[in-house]
């Protein structure tokens, strides 16, 4: 067998196994939930959560060159059905924008779901912005009616795809872009 053939081998296996393997970097620079809560109010529920924000070097480095970085947080109310996956009844998210400014020295954080934005002087800063949610509205969940089997969901989810397009390749191969949370459930109480 030629040569290149055999290494065209080893190359293709190389990338299957960087592709399938677990991100060895999630748990320094990921997002996690470190508690959320839904308490409801009329016919809507209100969401208290408090995120936990970690940057990867290679995350951190294009964030002090300008590169904007974007999370969304993702909220549902899902009841179990008897067959296939759960039906979701109630879905909100809540999206950030954070970016660097050299020039200001400053930290902008963009909350594009509300339309608050602020800026501040460092990233601890910017990241206390952003990881406290208290009473956010959750609007179209009135036409349900919870069973003791329903359960709230939360994940953060970082956006590789708003990063700049010779970026994006670099972020969907190397682990230390996978700044986003599994799912956090818990039971939704009446």
């Amino acid at each position: 067998m030629p040569a290149c053939v055999r290494f065209k081998g080893w190359l293709a296996w190389l990338v299957l196994l960087c592709l399938v393997s677990p991100p060895l970097w999630a748990d320094c620079c990921s997002a996690s939930v470190k508690n959320a809560e839904l308490i409801r109010h009329g016919q809507s529920y209100l969401l208290n959560a408090e995120v936990n924000y970690q940057l990867s070097a290679k995350a951190l480095e294009a964030l002090q060159n300008g590169v904007p970085l974007f999370w969304e947080i993702e909220l549902q109310i899902r009841q179990p059905r008897a067959f296939l996956w759960a039906k979701t009844v109630a879905q909100a998210q809540i999206r950030y924008r954070l970016q660097y400014h050299a020039l200001l020295n400053l930290y902008r954080v963009d909350n594009e779901s509300a339309g608050v934005v602020a800026n501040v002087s460092s990233l601890a800063a910017a990241f206390d912005l952003m990881a406290n949610v208290t009473n956010f509205h959750l609007t179209d969940n009135a036409d349900f009616a919870p069973t003791p089997d329903t359960v709230a969901a939360i994940k953060v989810v970082f956006d590789r795809n708003a990063l700049p397009l010779p970026l994006r390749p670099v972020a969907y191969l190397n682990q230390q872009w996978y700044l986003s949370s599994d799912w956090s459930l818990w039971p939704l109480k009446n």
